[in-house]
């Protein structure tokens, strides 16, 4: 899928580099330097304040902005909203619409949103010949939010079929309320629902939680202050999670596909691989796959993908990241949950909100300032 782009100038020239910066968690020595990759950003649209990406029927992309609504990229151009819920909805704070995504199929299409009172709240769509059918609007599932901040946000569906969301701890600082080790509540935790199984949704009988009375049988994985971006690997199916730090330490969380669940990665007891204020590590804590501190310009991680297009057959398998305040493109090369190759792109798009993964795997950047990029051989 290559859109027309509305400028041809290449960006930037993305110089695949080794980067001593960063720190793995999972290994005592520096990971090895990963092969260069040339490559360039082509800006193919603007959007107003691009917030999540998935890719759709027909080889389009569709693209959320966070105030309200949704626009479809395809070969013309982005086109005029297909939807609009700007007046259910606020941008204050950390809220708006956050999320959207297809099923396999195409014939449901989910938002993930704040509405005016900042509850959660994750509404369905029929699809019908690749369009939006209003009317059958259904909410699917909701969570209050006790702050207007780290309300993570984002969905996906795995390759098991099934609904993944992801929620913060619910916001503030520090975890005042203790949500993310808690197993009652829905904040700080990755879940995972059957949409289409129940009215409005059914838990798969095989969530890690389910016998647990004490527990929302709903949560897959827990330990989380705001995984605000998180990707299944289209080539293996392995999860790679972008959890937003407190104070000092950024993380990628990451788990096989062939994980059982229940999954505790340490919020608010560890930040990264380092105990906070004090905390002990969990027992069952799993440390993230990589970390990196903020004594650079980093403060906010933004999870991506793991890379499987054709235009840049070097980077292929490598999960490509960044942070929204130093932008930089960042790349991971991963086997069996162990990083063994840190990479920097040498490029910044800027302050990086979210990656879009189209239907060819190929990649795209959507930046705060409305700019959409594709990821192009130079």
């Amino acid at each position: 899928m290559k859109f027309r782009t509305r400028s041809s100038a290449i960006i930037g020239t993305l110089c695949l580099v080794t980067s001593l910066a960063l720190a793995t968690a999972s290994a005592d020595e520096p990971a090895e330097p990963v092969q260069p990759v040339t490559a360039s950003l082509t800006e193919v649209a603007r959007a107003q304040g691009p917030s999540a990406g998935a890719a759709g029927p027909g080889d389009t992309l569709w693209i959320a902005e966070r105030a309200g609504t949704v626009r479809v990229l395809d070969d013309q151009g982005l086109g005029a909203p297909v939807l609009d819920i700007s007046d259910e909805t606020t941008t204050d704070g950390e809220r708006g619409l956050l999320g959207i995504a297809f099923d396999k199929a195409f014939e449901h299409f989910y938002i993930s949103f704040t509405g005016l009172e900042g509850t959660s709240t994750v509404d369905e769509f029929a699809v019908e010949d690749g369009r939006l059918q209003p009317d059958t609007r259904r909410t699917v599932l909701t969570q209050t939010q006790p702050y207007a901040n780290h309300n993570g946000g984002d969905i996906k569906f795995g390759p098991d079929g099934y609904l993944y969301i992801a929620f913060g701890d619910g916001g503030s600082g520090g975890d005042p309320h203790g949500n993310g080790q808690k197993l009652d509540t829905l904040l700080g935790k990755l879940l995972r629902i059957d949409p289409s199984g129940g009215e409005p949704y059914a838990i798969p009988a095989d969530n890690p939680f389910v016998d647990d009375a004490n527990a929302k049988d709903e949560i897959w994985a827990y330990g989380l202050r705001n995984p605000w971006r998180f990707s299944f690997d289209a080539g293996t199916g392995d999860l790679l999670i972008g959890d937003v730090g407190q104070s000092d330490w950024e993380e990628v969380d990451w788990a096989p596909a062939d994980s059982k669940g229940g999954e505790n990665y340490g919020w608010a007891s560890m930040e990264g691989t380092h105990p906070f204020r004090g905390g002990t590590e969990p027992a069952n804590h799993v440390p993230p796959v990589h970390e990196y501190d903020r004594t650079g310009l980093g403060c906010s991680v933004t999870g991506g993908f793991v890379y499987r297009g054709d235009a840049l057959p070097g980077l292929r398998g490598s999960y490509v990241f960044s942070d929204y305040c130093d932008g930089t493109l960042r790349t991971l090369q991963l086997e069996n949950g162990e990083v063994t190759g840190v990479g920097d792109l040498g490029v910044s798009g800027g302050e990086v909100i979210s990656f879009v993964e189209a239907g060819d795997g190929e990649l795209y950047v959507l930046s705060s300032n409305g700019v959409v990029s594709r990821v192009d051989p130079a």
